[in-house]
């Protein structure tokens, strides 16, 4: 759909369109649709950015809270959801080996334990061999370094999701 579909969309439609942009947060496209007309795919972006840059850092941590743990439970009972269920096999962590998925377990838990959410990064952007990685390096990390990071994650799969649903802007000029 291009940009002027979405701002023609009635609230309902746009909240079931959007509403995982932002892993479970629904309550942020719902904020935006009021922002609307957007002039262009960067622009609705920068509304859900703004957004969430305007919450305090316990609204941040919330928003990184509704992140599902990486090959996590979710993924083993097939609970996550269709996006994140799409990224985490593209990114190749529903076929970990048997130590690599170990590693990543005890990883998240002692990532979530020291700061009350889990590991956020951009699936699609990585494959499992970074994600271990750089999870790795996160459970090092000091909390407001790892929640600034984390929803720079949140806006990248923001950006991706977005682009997967809505035309850029560049491809409407075409």
């Amino acid at each position: 759909m291009d940009i002027s579909t979405v701002n023609s969309l009635p609230y309902e439609d746009f909240v079931n369109i959007f509403g995982n942009v932002v892993e479970k947060c629904p309550i942020i496209t719902a904020a935006v649709w009021s922002s609307r007309p957007f002039v262009s795919l960067s622009a609705l972006e920068a509304a859900i950015s703004e957004f969430i840059d305007s919450l305090p850092e316990s609204g941040k941590e919330g928003v990184l809270r509704c992140h599902p743990d990486l090959a996590g439970r979710d993924l083993r009972r097939g609970t996550l959801t269709r996006e994140s269920r799409e990224e985490q096999a593209r990114a190749g962590l529903h076929a970990l080996e048997p130590a690599e998925a170990s590693r990543m377990a005890r990883l998240n838990e002692e990532y979530k334990q020291r700061f009350g959410f889990p590991f956020v990064v951009c699936a699609r952007m990585n494959d499992s061999t970074s994600i271990l990685r750089q999870l790795a390096e996160g459970c090092r990390s000091e909390l407001a370094a790892e929640r600034a990071r984390g929803i720079a994650e949140v806006k990248k799969i923001c950006r991706v999701r977005l682009r997967g649903l809505v035309l850029d802007d560049v491809s409407n000029k075409l």
